[in-house]
């Protein structure tokens, strides 16, 4: 990542309440194929997310500790804020000497952007500000935001144009929130009925919604030079598994992610 820093875009995309399982099954099923050839191997790593709601989740990931391998470690992190004992932290490590990894980015000469989605990110109140507040440059309309069934759409017109309106020479750090999988979801099954319930299945049509508009994200981080993009869940959710329902609680199905990273070559 020290060689990356600096050269490259850099993208971090989270499928905000994205479970593992249907993830993979989407992918194996061919039902995502825009993100399913970009995934190494045609796979989603499995891991483990940081938090179990968004807020804790971003949190963590923010200051270097994405998602971790489902798998004993220790297991070295692209980036680390510097401090002693660190066992994680290794020679690839971006090490940066910021309280979290945006302002060490903007440190090292990015652009830092969030595109915010749910809640957490709709800059309505104190709360709403923390994680956006992060950034140099933030974005956040109800279009976005949870309730629209276009959301993914409308935060990539918005990337699109934060790349064009850059400076060619600006490096830049993209974050997006993207809330189609967050409850409600039912909208993006076709045929559901006004106000049906969220189920397995509409979790899984989210996902496909996502992926017929994620080609034009990865056209435009990749426009401009290589980029390097991070595409994982945040956490994962239940809809009735073991009696849950949501998220915020210790369950397998919340715990456990698919996560990938991978560059975008120019004109990907």
């Amino acid at each position: 990542m020290n060689e990356v820093v600096g050269r490259d875009d850099l993208l971090l995309l989270t499928l905000d309440t994205l479970r593992y399982d249907v993830a993979v099954e989407l992918a194996a099923a061919g039902r995502i194929p825009n993100l399913a050839r970009h995934l190494p191997g045609g796979v989603w790593e499995r891991r483990h997310a940081p938090g179990s709601f968004t807020y804790a989740s971003h949190q963590a990931m923010f200051a270097g500790f994405l998602p971790t391998p489902a798998a004993p470690g220790p297991h070295p992190r692209l980036f680390a804020a510097r401090f002693a004992g660190s066992e994680t932290t290794a020679g690839r490590t971006f090490v940066f000497d910021t309280p979290d990894l945006v302002s060490g980015l903007a440190a090292a000469g990015y652009r830092t952007v969030c595109i915010g989605g749910v809640g957490f990110f709709n800059k309505q109140g104190a709360l709403g500000d923390v994680l956006p507040g992060m950034f140099q440059e933030s974005h956040w309309e109800p279009e976005f935001g949870v309730a629209s069934p276009t959301s993914f759409e409308a935060q990539v017109a918005r990337a699109e144009r934060v790349v064009a309106e850059l400076p060619a020479g600006r490096r830049l750090f993209l974050f997006l929130n993207a809330s189609a999988l967050h409850q409600p979801n039912w909208f993006h099954l076709p045929g559901a009925a006004c106000g049906a319930r969220d189920t397995r299945a509409t979790h899984a049509a989210a996902l496909e919604y996502i992926d017929r508009h994620i080609g034009r994200l990865f056209r435009a981080m990749s426009s401009r030079r290589r980029c390097f993009a991070i595409v994982c869940s945040d956490h994962g959710t239940t809809y009735g598994d073991d009696g849950y329902t949501g998220h915020r609680l210790a369950h397998e199905a919340v715990w456990t992610v698919p996560y990938a990273h991978f560059f975008l070559e120019p004109s990907a």
